[in-house]
């Protein structure tokens, strides 16, 4: 009898010669002969996570099956993982022929067994029908185990029962609904939605995405803004984790990606979602893009993204109009149970400047004010708060208005926001300058760095990074900053 190992090697050389160089590489060469028991024609192949065998099982199980069967013959494949817990440095044994899920948060067991009597011809019409069930099914079929829950970071109020429609965002509603309740087609796939800010984007596809997990609860969906995505990318490829990085990301039913614009001048991380696009978009998952401007607008991003980005549905979401914002101020209106006139809905939804945020700020602001003060909402009354809440003029924000406002609301002075003081009192909104300054103005880091008190570029950066990383992680400071861009009249 043929040496086991030896039988390998040839599946190894096969697989070498039909697979591409990359992929080959990134996900065969790993995999080392373990054993194989004649008595039980039972071959174990150790793989390095349970992420590679499935993604080989996934894509490529008609090399697997006629690689190990003209070689091995009938017999049974089982994946051999070993998995080590940092925190007591114990080596876990996972290979078993029995579906089960480890909740340790160090991941999942995937057990798979491939019998290589079912013919090749059952693997073939189910891949081509694009139909996992007919896989998973097959008798001697891979069979694999569900991926663990994750934190879709979906904002579960915003949904599609309290999303107004009107002319400006129809398209985009018709189609995010039928993604949403249809999410295993493939027609508007993917979804690129742009708009000016404030007409209601986040909203439409946060409401996707918990239509879908509603209605699909095993999907794994996922939102995520452009600029945590960087951030998550730049400390993935610190600690030397880019492939776990990708390798998550990979197995996203449903991903949804939040102002794309702000990879413009970030080409390593447009190259790493590259990567992830073309696995998803390969494997009939979702993706839905949101942006300021349509994909032949994005000036810096990669040719073959925006190819990309433009293969499916790119739908455009206008402004709200004065008849749409009247109906969200009523539907808003009618939610918290105020009691505004009739000309008093007319003077906000005409002075909103056609934003949604704005629209939300005006409410929140007459809720306060007249609990505070226990006084009616009048029209006089609604017009020194939309004077407060509404940037009405056209001048361009400036660094200086950034610093001003924000000194302000930190309860400090310019003089120590420029200075050489290191409190966190003061450090905290010189950060938030720096960080808000660079999102909406563009200004060069060296620049930012100058107008506040002469810190090199190298601070800036480290800057929007602590603010960035902590609006991921304080959902109250996330709120406060997005109440000081109101503040700021940023839409």
């Amino acid at each position: 009898m043929q040496n086991p190992r030896a039988q390998w090697a040839s599946c190894q050389k096969y697989f070498e010669q039909n697979i591409e160089a990359n992929e080959y590489e990134r996900w065969f060469s790993p995999i080392e002969f373990e054993s194989y028991t004649p008595a039980t024609c039972t071959l174990v192949l150790r793989v390095p996570s349970d992420y590679v065998a499935q993604y080989i099982e996934k894509n490529y199980i008609e090399h697997l099956r006629i690689a190990i069967s003209n070689t091995f013959g009938r017999i049974r494949l089982q994946w051999h993982t070993i998995i080590v817990k940092k925190e007591d440095n114990i080596a876990k044994d996972t290979s078993t022929l029995q579906q089960k899920r480890r909740g340790n948060g160090y991941g999942y067991t995937s057990d798979s067994a491939v019998d290589t009597e079912t013919p090749d011809g059952i693997a073939k019409a189910a891949l081509a029908s694009d139909k996992a069930q007919d896989l998973i099914q097959a008798p001697g079929s891979i069979v694999t185990t569900h991926l663990p829950e994750i934190d879709s970071q979906l904002n579960l109020h915003q949904t599609f029962s309290n999303y107004v429609e009107g002319e400006s965002n129809k398209l985009c509603r018709s189609v995010g609904l039928s993604i949403a309740e249809h999410p295993q087609g493939t027609q508007f796939n993917p979804l690129f939605i742009y708009g000016p800010s404030g007409c209601g984007k986040t909203h439409l596809v946060n409401a996707i995405g918990v239509r879908c997990k509603e209605m699909y609860p095993n999907k794994r969906v996922l939102y995520v803004s452009a600029r945590i995505f960087q951030v998550q990318y730049s400390n993935a490829t610190m600690q030397s984790k880019i492939n776990d990085f990708i390798g998550f990301y990979q197995t996203i039913d449903m991903l949804i990606v939040d102002d794309v614009q702000e990879w413009l001048t970030s080409t390593k991380t447009q190259e790493t979602f590259f990567h992830i696009f073309n696995h998803l978009f390969r494997t009939s998952k979702h993706i839905i893009l949101v942006s300021d401007r349509p994909p032949v607008q994005l000036s810096g991003m990669m040719d073959r993204l925006i190819t990309r980005f433009s293969c499916g549905v790119v739908a455009e979401m206008e402004k709200p109009n004065v008849q749409l914002c009247v109906d969200i101020l009523k539907r808003k209106i009618q939610r918290d149970g105020l009691h505004i006139p009739e000309n008093v809905i007319t003077y906000i939804a005409e002075n909103a400047n056609g934003s949604v945020r704005e629209i939300q700020g005006i409410i929140n602001s007459l809720m306060a004010y007249s609990i505070t003060y226990n006084c009616n909402i009048d029209l006089k009354f609604v017009e020194r708060i939309v004077m407060r809440a509404v940037k009405t003029d056209n001048q361009a924000l400036t660094i200086d208005d950034i610093i001003r406002i924000i000194s302000t609301h930190y309860d400090v002075t310019e003089q120590q926001v420029k200075g050489r003081l290191r409190k966190r009192e003061i450090v905290l909104p010189r950060q938030v300058i720096m960080y808000l300054a660079d999102k909406h103005i563009r200004m060069p880091a060296s620049r930012i760095g100058r107008c506040v008190g002469g810190r090199d570029h190298s601070t800036v950066i480290h800057s929007i990074r602590l603010v960035t990383e902590k609006m991921q992680q304080d959902k109250d400071f996330c709120c406060e900053i997005q109440a000081l861009e109101q503040e700021l009249g940023i839409k």
